[in-house]
């Protein structure tokens, strides 16, 4: 139940009240009943909440609508039904980073992705993944691309001046070898992993960067040609500030454990982390997937016929049609207080909607508090101030994407998923400080309703840390026509473009994360339970990460678990084991 702590306020703000009410009612849909959807049978577990009174009383904010914080609000409401959920968004829209728009070009639609494009269905976060999907009947809009698919097949480096294709499936030993001796790319590649084995193991010490961990295990060409640019695939960030145990954890274990990192994968090492026993043991018990479920399972990666961005479209649907969801959009959480109200430790929540400039901004109060947004955000808003100080230690990186669309189809000179650009890389090669580029149109077959050649360049990243300001629309679409003439000789003027800027839109994991994680951890447990933490700043910066944290984190809630923070991986109880297969 909400506990208000109303102000004086002049007429003025009484009048803004009342027009915010009525635009909130407009931004929340609401229908009677609550539907019970499989998920209570299948993926989670029973709730363990002491009783049924205890469930009810239950009332619970999510920070943050994106999409850990859709998929944090329907995992409550779908286990929770008598507890009230309401969703805080900042913002005029839900989904966060996952956008996708359809352009009209004249002679049909396409869809443009300005966030993440595929998922991998890799087990266990994929498959978690794969679970939510399920039960949100989504699967006949899942597209698939098979790992006998160009795109799975054809990845490539830009590496000094040409496309450089990585070995993979469809790739015959004679063109892997020759490429390991011709390429550049590959230069000492092969002599470096075969002296790994004989490197003496680490010292004493907690972290290290990526590039210096390989370039201490292998060689720093390896580093700066190869690791920097697949970390530019995903983390937009430098190999030379970000962490091997967070983001590599396995290398970072193998050394350990067997010695090398060569001698880890040939002894057939793996890396086990407990947390997964729980899920595996779940769908151990469950009944077989569906034959969709499975293939896509099977396939390489997969998307939505209208783009990403419709897992979150069905979240937002399921959450307005629940009778226990508040959403409440274009309202700000300023501040945040862990208070005694008699004598039952609570959350309060000071929330500002957009317009309320002149008002004093209402006090709420929930049991428990989620929070989805950056670490940083969280510790802007805590109080006591700087309490969660050691969240604010996590950088972010800023991306521009640029999305292009050419109505000739045969204008790629390879086909294949696309290209990433390395450290390494001459700056005559790379004056734009691009990252890669995506071929959409070999990526994500189906989604279009007219053929063409699609793109997406993406720029900056680390790169532009230092930039006091960015390029605008203009200029990043020239940009990336720039890369595009240069690297694949494409001349032709592109019949649409999309530029976006994503501020702060990928954390990076810098050395020292996990132990920064894990006081992180300590300092959340002042709150009792009452506020736990779920999203990309801590533990996986993809969606399937993502959507990974929110079930643990509603799950711990559901489950009556009074010392869960979000953050408890990173504590001792948790640490990850490497074992190795046997005969």
């Amino acid at each position: 139940m909400f506990a208000w702590a109303s102000a004086q306020r002049t007429s003025v703000c009484t009048r803004t009240s009342q027009a915010l009410a009525q635009r909130r009612r407009r931004l929340v849909r609401l229908r009677p009943a609550c539907r019970h959807d499989a998920l209570q049978q299948r993926t989670l577990a029973t709730s363990h909440l002491k009783d049924e009174s205890t469930r009810a009383s239950l009332n619970v904010a999510v920070l943050g609508g994106g999409i850990t914080g859709l998929a944090s609000a329907y995992y409550l409401a779908q286990q929770l039904p008598k507890a009230h959920i309401t969703l805080f968004e900042g913002t005029s829209r839900l989904g966060g980073w996952l956008h996708s728009k359809q352009i009209d070009v004249g002679t049909g639609k396409i869809v443009f992705e300005q966030g993440p494009r595929t998922l991998r269905p890799s087990r266990p976060n994929g498959w978690v993944t794969l679970d939510l999907i399920r039960d949100l009947a989504l699967e006949d809009q899942v597209l698939m691309t098979s790992k006998e698919s160009v795109a799975a097949q054809n990845r490539f480096i830009y590496f000094p001046d040409h496309l450089v294709r990585l070995p993979g499936p469809g790739s015959s030993l004679l063109n892997v070898f020759f490429s390991l001796f011709t390429e550049p790319l590959y230069k000492n590649m092969l002599s470096a992993s075969l002296t790994e084995i004989l490197k003496p193991v680490r010292g004493n010490f907690d972290d290290e960067s990526i590039g210096s961990f390989i370039s201490r295990r292998f060689r720093s060409s390896l580093a700066d040609n190869l690791v920097s640019a697949g970390i530019h695939g995903i983390y937009a960030g430098d190999i030379y500030q970000l962490s091997i145990r967070s983001i590599m954890p396995f290398l970072w274990a193998a050394e350990e454990a067997a010695k090398s990192v060569t001698a880890g994968f040939a002894g057939g090492w793996t890396l086990h982390w407990p947390q997964d026993t729980g899920l595996d043991a779940e769908w151990a018990k469950a009944a077989p997937p569906s034959d969709t479920i499975q293939t896509i399972r099977n396939s390489s990666v997969f998307t939505f016929r209208k783009g990403i961005g419709q897992l979150a479209g069905r979240l937002e649907t399921k959450l307005r049609e629940s009778a226990n969801v508040t959403t409440r959009l274009l309202t700000k959480v300023e501040e945040l207080q862990l208070e005694q109200v008699d004598g039952v430790p609570s959350i309060s929540l000071v929330a500002r909607s957009d317009g309320e400039v002149t008002c004093q901004p209402e006090k709420e109060s929930f049991t428990h508090v989620i929070s989805t947004i950056s670490g940083k955000a969280l510790n802007n808003i805590v109080r006591p101030e700087s309490s969660l100080s050691i969240l604010s230690l996590t950088p972010s990186v800023t991306v521009m994407v640029v999305n292009l669309y050419y109505s000739n189809p045969s204008l790629l000179p390879a086909r294949g998923f696309g290209y990433l650009l390395p450290r390494s890389l001459a700056f005559d090669q790379n004056p734009e400080r691009a990252l890669g580029v995506v071929f959409d149109s070999d990526a994500t077959i189906g989604q279009d309703e007219i053929p063409g050649t699609k793109v997406t360049v993406m720029l900056g990243g680390h790169w532009w840390d230092e930039w006091i300001a960015y390029p605008d629309e203009e200029q990043g679409a020239r940009m990336a026509k720039a890369i595009l003439q240069r690297h694949l000789g494409i001349s032709e003027e592109p019949q649409a473009v999309h530029v976006g800027l994503q501020r702060n839109c990928i954390p990076q994991y810098t050395v020292g994360h996990h132990s920064r994680m894990a006081q992180a951890h300590e300092a959340l447990k002042r709150f009792n339970g009452r506020l736990r933490v779920a999203g990309n700043s801590y533990n996986g910066v993809g969606l399937n990460d993502c959507v990974r944290s929110a079930r643990e984190v509603a799950m711990g809630l559901v489950e009556g678990q009074d010392e869960k923070t979000g953050l408890e991986f990173f504590t001792k109880d948790y640490a990850p084991v490497m074992r190795q297969k046997t005969d």
